[in-house]
């Protein structure tokens, strides 16, 4: 393998294809909407009509007190935060503040009322209802590598169905530094209340784009000049692989792992070997131990 040790946005790749290049126009979030009317922080009496409605939101419904507190910071537009009536402690009363202070509808209700809203979720008294997460496209995630100056550092999920997974992989991306993930329409988890909660919050800084075709969309980041890694068993140790490069890494469902045809269009095969008696890890927890490495190697001078 070939590295691109001089690697630098814009610059012709070692396959000789199309550079990578881009303007983050910022479609992976969105700006927080103005509000005329001053927020308000009241208790609820909810009618059945008005309480269906609010169910019906529940797609965007951003769960408990970490996730809420990054959805804030994240600047995307929020509708309403309701809160359990009497909770008005410990960081829920800083949360409602920041609401406050974003002109954000503040609304107590019954704590019945706020377990329909977190769909059967652990909600720690809070719950947002935030406009739905906007994907974004495979350019835009390598925009955000241009702006700052860095070797693209992709995820790829391939067909995860459990959002605790997805969710978990998400924190362990962003804690990575990575510049964003792919991820399928059709046969795996979207970004959920239940991603949310898992990510602790992470899904509101990581850009998240949704393609049709993961096999295709692989082979034209290869033509972009980034070298592409699936964890599944039998390759490399993944201690041994050269990541100084623009990478994108792939992760697949427990049950199949990654799929054939996406395997087969990957440059390399690497796995984590396993010294006890299980085979494999879970994939959130090999995605930890890959991207870290894969973030190291990249960083390292050469």
């Amino acid at each position: 393998m070939k590295n691109n040790n001089s690697y630098k946005p814009n610059n012709r790749n070692p396959r000789g294809g199309k550079p990578y290049h881009g303007q983050n126009n910022g479609r992976y979030t969105r700006k927080p909407r103005p509000v005329d009317d001053a927020a308000e922080f009241t208790t609820s009496p909810l009618g059945d009509a008005e309480f269906d409605a609010a169910s019906d939101e529940t797609n965007g419904a951003v769960v408990g007190r970490n996730a809420v507190r990054e959805l804030l910071k994240s600047g995307r537009a929020v509708d309403k935060i309701f809160v359990r009536k009497g909770d008005r402690e410990g960081s829920i009363t800083m949360l409602v503040a920041q609401a406050i202070e974003r002109r954000i509808p503040v609304l107590e209700v019954e704590r019945q009322k706020l377990d329909a809203y977190a769909c059967g979720l652990p909600h720690q008294g809070i719950v947002a209802m935030a406009a739905q997460k906007e994907y974004c496209s495979v350019e835009d995630i390598l925009a955000i590598a241009e702006e700052r100056g860095e070797m693209p550092l992709i995820i790829i999920a391939d067909n995860i169905n459990d959002p605790n997974n997805l969710g978990a992989m998400i924190r362990c991306a962003e804690g990575a530094g990575a510049h964003g993930i792919i991820i399928p329409k059709r046969h795996a988890v979207g970004v959920s209340p239940a991603v949310t909660k898992a990510s602790a919050g992470a899904v509101e800084h990581m850009a998240i784009a949704k393609v049709t075709n993961l096999a295709q969309t692989i082979a034209d980041l290869k033509e972009r000049g980034i070298w592409t890694y699936a964890a599944e068993a039998g390759g490399t140790p993944y201690y041994d692989v050269d990541y100084h490069n623009p990478c994108a890494l792939v992760f697949g469902s427990e049950g199949e792992g990654v799929s054939r045809l996406v395997k087969d269009t990957c440059d390399f095969i690497v796995s984590i070997p396993m010294y006890g008696h299980v085979n494999s890890l879970n994939v959130s927890s090999a995605s930890a131990v890959i991207i870290n490495e894969a973030k190291r190697g990249q960083m390292q001078k050469k």
